[in-house]
């Protein structure tokens, strides 16, 4: 496994991390598998977030006892002192430990951020917290252009993490700005949530970018860490045949696909949004027709049950006309 700094912080991590939104899927049992899986083959970056239910409690679980082995990252919604104070607590908690290296501001927008450094802002908190040694880092996450380029003139930032894959690439001016003053760059969603299916390919080309600090493709099964590893690890340019798979790639996703953030839920009549889109997913792209349809009949509130309400659109951090995606696949399932 290949080293490396990330950024201003000094510290040493291995250029793939983990990812801990899946662990949702799973039970503690097999997330401490998953950590000594990790910490045989070397990954020491751990990445979670107060948002992910069980993910920072089945993490702090699963290193007891060598938690000197990793290192831990995880962020908070909180925009105020007082509630990001009581989530730093609550995570240092949850990992079973008195320090946390990285801890980060999960994506806010413009309005937000201000409110974030205002004053009795979250920033005080976390600064305070890293002068009693709770938290080694501070870094931030974001979705928006807007807000990663904000982020780069903030002298707090240690680290920015942003969406990069083979089909979202419109934040790679500003990641290599992030090289250039020494902010570390955390990759997040590489195979755009699910969207690209050939992991190797994916995690391929966010590789070929010397911009990028350190990648962190979710997980939840031990194989997954072996292929994601080898893919990783994998020496040599593009070839041609992987850059035209990735054109491919390209044209059969476009930009307006759900990556299934989930940041849309909750939906207002209890549509699973992104478990619509998945299923229609499988319906267009794969030949997964029959497998498909008998999965999206069975969800309890389907697409079309839609009340055009808009909220979900309000959220979406990628913009999408979710209300017309959602009558598309109506339409396509026929319900």
């Amino acid at each position: 496994m290949e080293y490396v700094t990330l950024g201003k912080t000094g510290l040493k991590i291995s250029r793939m991390g983990f990812g801990g939104i899946p662990i949702q899927r799973i039970d503690a049992a097999g997330t401490k598998k998953l950590m000594e899986m990790m910490a045989e083959k070397g990954i020491n970056y751990i990445d979670s977030a107060r948002g992910y239910t069980v993910s920072e409690s089945f993490i702090g679980e699963g290193i007891e006892g060598m938690r000197e082995k990793f290192v831990l990252a995880t962020k908070s919604m909180s925009r105020t002192r007082e509630t990001m104070a009581k989530d730093i607590e609550t995570s240092l908690n949850n990992f079973r430990t008195d320090y946390i290296d990285l801890y980060q501001v999960h994506n806010p927008n413009m309005e937000q951020l201000e409110q974030v450094i205002g004053p009795d802002g979250a920033l005080e908190a976390m600064m305070e917290a890293k002068a009693a040694g709770k938290i080694g880092h501070l870094g931030l996450t974001a979705h928006s252009l807007e807000v990663f380029e904000k982020a780069l003139d903030m002298d707090w930032v240690e680290t920015i993490m942003f969406p990069y894959n083979i089909v979202e690439r419109q934040g790679e001016e500003l990641i290599h700005r992030c090289r250039e003053k020494n902010i570390g760059f955390i990759d997040m969603k590489p195979l755009a949530g699910g969207a690209i299916e050939d992991g190797r390919l994916a995690l391929r080309f966010v590789c070929a970018n010397p911009d990028v600090t350190v990648v962190i493709p979710g997980m939840y099964d031990i194989s997954e860490i072996e292929k994601n590893m080898e893919a990783v690890e994998a020496a040599g340019p593009l070839t041609e045949e992987e850059l035209a798979a990735m054109e491919q790639v390209r044209k059969q996703l476009g930009t307006n696909f759900c990556r299934r953030c989930n940041y849309c839920q909750p939906c207002t009549a209890g549509i699973n949004i992104s478990g619509c889109f998945l299923f229609q997913g499988y319906l267009d792209r794969y030949g997964l027709g029959d497998w498909a349809k008998d999965r999206y009949n069975a969800m309890p509130v389907k697409a079309g049950d839609c009340v055009d309400c808009g909220a979900c659109e309000t959220r979406c951090p990628y913009n999408l006309p979710i209300r017309d995606m959602l009558k598309k696949c109506a339409e396509e399932f026929g319900a």
